[in-house]
């Protein structure tokens, strides 16, 4: 194979929108952030190659043979984040991208679409979290070479910023391609720039960007002839395995692909991910738990992503058994759901894969997660996961292919009529990986600091008769708002007690599960003044007080010391008390 001119960008991004340009189903999703899209667009500024392409060409009589997808252009981080599928294009020729779909995709959505990213702090299911955004330079910035080489000021903007403001001049990336050349520009910029000198900048840069994208001839490359699909995997495959972007799973799936006959495998495996991550208050997996539970539900020798495990014998039972991993997988973390995990709390993932195989194993009964006969079942796995996610040395980290297809084994011998808490347990201790607690890890975690990601777990080892199901917040008894210097100063503690007073207040003895009605309600009040105004009763005050084990609340911050100990003691009691029931 030898270089070979492909044109310019403008052509590729027209060859995209005629379906000219496809992507094989063997290739991944879109994965680059917008600021790695503003680099691409600036190094094409600078005149910086981007490196070469590797096409397949697919000839008209052979394109019914495989299925294939388009390129994103309006990306939508929760809503549009999959490539569009085509399924087959029939009796028609075909250029199918192995390598070189990002900085494809980044130029069609800079050019044609747009990027919603989540904003920070804002709830996932919430309307205006995803804010649409469109790609532009800005025409009168200093082209000045930053930290990270970039001269351009290209950004992801609202729409509502295109065009000028006092300082800027935000130009839509892609208004670009209406402009045939000069004359085009220079009226344009005449209804937006009066001054002249001001003029004759925006003008280079535009210009610049208009021969980047229309004129210079910067997509390079190889081109692979063949029509048989094995090859192009394994060049696909060593083209891409050298990298560190593009993750081994992703290279797993491909090969996935390929091999499955009756269901299209990338299409299922993403269908899936993102049913798991809408339960509930929403979880965080990825194709890589989906594919190892896979591999885990199907008996396949070893769990562990190696390609030994995706032969075409193993592909087959997997894609045979693929109904019933799915129904397991979902039961699984609508169990999770129920007990009150999402995705920033479950500390470990792999914790799941258990549950899934033992799930699995007994059909995925429709009651399982409601129906009283499986309450012993539900108390038991909840127990076990509690106890794994709480372990500070880290169940699920080195060994983890072993120790999983060790469970499997366990499982498999045992008659299961229910969850084999006690037979699991004893394979873990065998493994080095004991759920038993010892009397500095109570102590550790009586003293556990807010933030810590086993804080939930531990929470609701403590308070199990809590419905939480519900929308759950961890919540400082004492706001932690309270112990800034200056309100301690004013409280009368001194300066040698300051960092003790601030360090207790981010503590277990100090926080406890409220509700998000309950949390929105108290926010930065005081414990007792909060308790007056929420119970209009001694009764009711009292009751709230015993259901968090907060004893005597007391009214004054000089007062928190002792409230804290005395909490921390009778939690430490009860965790030494919990931890290692049978």
């Amino acid at each position: 194979m030898a270089y070979q001119q492909g044109g310019t960008i403008k052509e590729a991004v027209d060859n995209i929108a005629n379906q000219t340009y496809v992507l094989p189903a063997i290739q991944r999703e879109f994965v680059w952030r917008p600021e790695q899209i503003c680099s691409l667009f600036d190094s094409v500024m600078q005149g910086y190659p981007f490196g070469e392409f590797l096409f397949w060409q697919v000839k008209s009589e052979n394109s019914h043979r495989y299925r294939v997808y388009g390129f994103v252009c309006d990306y939508h981080e929760r809503d549009n984040p999959h490539c569009p599928d085509f399924g087959i294009l029939r009796d028609r020729p075909l250029t199918a991208i192995l390598d070189g779909q990002q900085r494809l995709t980044a130029f069609n959505i800079g050019l044609r679409g747009s990027m919603a990213m989540k904003l920070p702090y804002k709830w996932w299911n919430s309307s205006d979290a995803f804010p649409r955004r469109v790609l532009a330079l800005n025409l009168l910035a200093q082209p000045e070479v930053d930290e990270g080489g970039n001269r351009y000021v290209f950004e992801f903007v609202d729409e509502d910023r295109i065009g000028r403001d006092d300082t800027d001049l935000w130009f839509r990336v892609s208004d670009i391609l209406q402009f045939d050349g000069g004359p085009d520009m220079s009226e344009w910029l005449l209804g937006q720039v009066d001054d002249k000198e001001k003029h004759k900048i925006a003008y280079r840069m535009l210009d610049r960007l208009h021969r980047a994208i229309h004129v210079d001839q910067t997509v390079v490359f190889f081109e692979e002839k063949s029509q048989e699909l094995e090859r192009v995997l394994q060049i696909f495959i060593r083209r891409n395995s050298g990298g560190t972007v593009l993750s081994y799973s992703d290279l797993l799936l491909s090969i996935a692909v390929s091999q499955w006959q009756e269901r299209d495998a990338r299409k299922e495996v993403h269908q899936l991910v993102d049913e798991m991550n809408r339960i509930g208050s929403g979880f965080d997996f990825s194709k890589d738990f989906v594919l190892k539970a896979g591999l885990m539900l199907s008996d396949i020798a070893s769990v562990g992503f190696k390609v030994e495990n995706f032969t075409h014998d193993n592909m087959k039972v997997l894609e045979r058994n693929w109904p019933k991993i799915r129904r397991a997988l979902i039961l699984t973390v609508e169990l999770a759901a129920g007990f009150g995990y999402k995705g920033q709390t479950i500390r470990a993932e792999s914790s799941l894969l258990p549950i899934a195989y033992y799930l699995y194993r007994i059909q995925s009964p429709s009651g399982f997660l409601t129906h009283g006969n499986y309450n012993g079942d539900r108390d038991a796995i909840r127990n076990w996961l509690t106890r794994s996610l709480l372990k500070a040395s880290g169940i699920w980290g080195s060994g983890l292919d072993t120790l999983l297809t060790r469970l499997r084994e366990t499982m498999q011998s045992e008659n299961l009529d229910k969850f084999p808490e006690k037979e699991v347990r004893r394979v873990m201790e065998r493994r080095g990986k004991s759920l038993r607690f010892e009397l500095g890890e109570i102590q550790e975690l009586a003293d556990m600091k807010y933030g810590d990601r086993r804080l939930f777990s531990l929470m609701a080892l403590l308070f199990p008769a809590m419905d939480l199901r519900n929308h759950f917040h961890i919540d400082h008894v004492f706001p932690f708002s309270a112990f800034s210097p200056n309100r301690l100063r004013k409280a009368g503690i001194g300066d040698e007690k300051m960092e003790e007073f601030r360090d207790h207040a981010n503590r277990l003895g100090n926080l406890q599960l409220l509700d998000g009605n309950e949390n929105n309600e108290k926010r930065a009040k005081l414990p007792a003044d909060w308790l007056e105004e929420k119970f209009s009763t001694e009764d009711e005050r009292r009751h709230y007080c015993d259901k968090h084990d907060l004893g005597d609340v007391p009214e004054k911050i000089p007062d928190f010391e002792k409230f804290y100990q005395s909490r921390r003691e009778r939690l430490r009691e009860r965790i030494a008390r919990l931890i290692n029931a049978a």
